[in-house]
């Protein structure tokens, strides 16, 4: 029996099930099978004797993102509260600033910070559900199948890419573009090449550049105006981010500027850690990403340059900033749109690893590289595969001629 037997195990017999309105709408399926054992089991005799399923896989997910969705609370609204210390400001704007006005905003407050963070955090998010669900729903119809919980995992991870001050129309079209055009276009589920969220990121990035990069975008207070860690790298190397205050602790808990889930290396390692010992993500995938950057970050280091700060960046620095380690744990890992194969496994993530550092020190123009290293990595996981099948094959040719 595999050792992804979890507490939610022992949890589903203390739950009643609920009425059969999933019968009659995909959607209530999918909610319902998400916290409870569904009711179709094999009828016959079974080929694989195991615990896992789709349903515990995708749920394993999004239990591992608990880490990064607390960070995104805390410190989205740490680094909100904290501007409108400096800029004086005393309340926020609209019915957010109603709800604040119950705790304050004291950037020491622990509480005050993770409620204001939340209060941009679960906008976004719930757009992402009923945005990105009614697209899932509506092919589910048409198909005549029902809705699985890969829906929860794009959703929560597509959110915690986005910056938290992100228009709210433009999460829509961008969850629905990673939806459709990035998995269901495909054939759904388990069809698709390339990562639905970073799809949907990808778009968003190149179709609304202002909104998405720059520096007035990271923390969520009209008028302010601040680079993340890596974008004052790209400019001036490590000094530049030492000059302005940042620490590289900061950048590993992650109390910085930055996406809402992606600044802190410690809550993506927690989640790491869980998937691992669930055997959900390949630990292959990771390792090899992380041997991939820090061979790269070395080799630019020894090679230097005069006037591309970049290349003098320690590997470490590469590993904190950024979404490096959001991107490996969660994107990568992707048992879809990655490599299958042992072997391919490793060489798809030092690719990934390899990519993501040479788009940050050459491309001036673009100092993050995990995403558009993924979804490059993406299109090349079949051919790994493939040409892992074939060595295999002739090494087993050999053996018996």
């Amino acid at each position: 029996m595999s050792r992804t037997r979890s507490f939610l195990d022992r949890l589903y017999p203390y739950f009643a099930r609920g009425g059969r309105l999933e019968k009659l709408f995909p959607v209530y399926e999918m909610v319902d099978t998400f916290l409870y054992t569904p009711s179709d089991v094999t009828a016959g005799a079974t080929h694989v004797r195991d615990a896992i399923d789709l349903k515990r896989v995708m749920t394993y997910v999004v239990i591992a993102t608990f880490p990064c969705v607390l960070m995104a609370g805390f410190n989205t609204g740490y680094q909100a509260n904290a501007a409108m210390a400096s800029m004086s400001i005393t309340s926020a704007p609209g019915w957010r600033g109603v709800i604040m006005s119950l705790f304050g905003y004291n950037p020491n407050n622990p509480i005050s910070d993770f409620v204001h963070g939340m209060l941009y955090f679960l906008p976004i998010y719930l757009v992402t559900v009923v945005a990105g669900g009614i697209w899932e729903v509506l092919f589910a119809t048409v198909r005549k199948h029902e809705v699985n919980e890969g829906f929860f995992v794009t959703s929560i991870l597509f959110a915690l890419t986005l910056p938290p001050d992100t228009p709210l129309w433009q999460v829509a079209i961008g969850i629905s573009f990673g939806v459709v055009i990035g998995k269901e276009v495909f054939g759904g589920t388990g069809k698709n090449f390339l990562n639905p969220a970073l799809t949907g990121r990808a778009f968003l990035y190149f179709a609304y550049p202002a909104a998405m990069s720059g520096d007035a975008v990271w923390t969520a207070v009209d008028g302010f105006s601040g680079a993340t860690s890596l974008g004052l790298a790209a400019l001036g190397g490590v000094d530049a981010i030492r000059e302005a205050g940042i620490s590289w602790w900061q950048t590993f808990f992650g109390i910085e500027q930055g996406s809402l889930g992606e600044t802190s290396t410690l809550a993506c390692l927690l989640g790491a850690a869980f998937l691992i010992y669930t055997r959900i993500a390949s630990w292959r995938i990771m390792l090899g990403v992380f041997l991939g950057m820090v061979a790269t970050a070395v080799l630019f280091n020894v090679v230097g340059s005069t006037t591309n700060p970049m290349f003098s960046m320690p590997w470490y620095w590469h590993l904190t900033l950024g979404g490096f380690a959001f991107g490996a744990v969660y994107m990568a890992t992707d048992p879809v749109s990655a490599a299958m194969t042992n072997p391919g496994r490793w060489l798809f993530g030092a690719l990934i690893g390899v990519m993501t550092v040479l788009i940050r020190v050459v491309n001036p123009a673009f100092p993050e590289g995990i995403m558009l290293a993924i979804l490059f990595a993406n299109i090349f996981a079949p051919l790994i595969d493939y040409l892992v099948v074939q060595a295999n094959i002739k090494r087993r040719v050999k053996r018996h001629v």
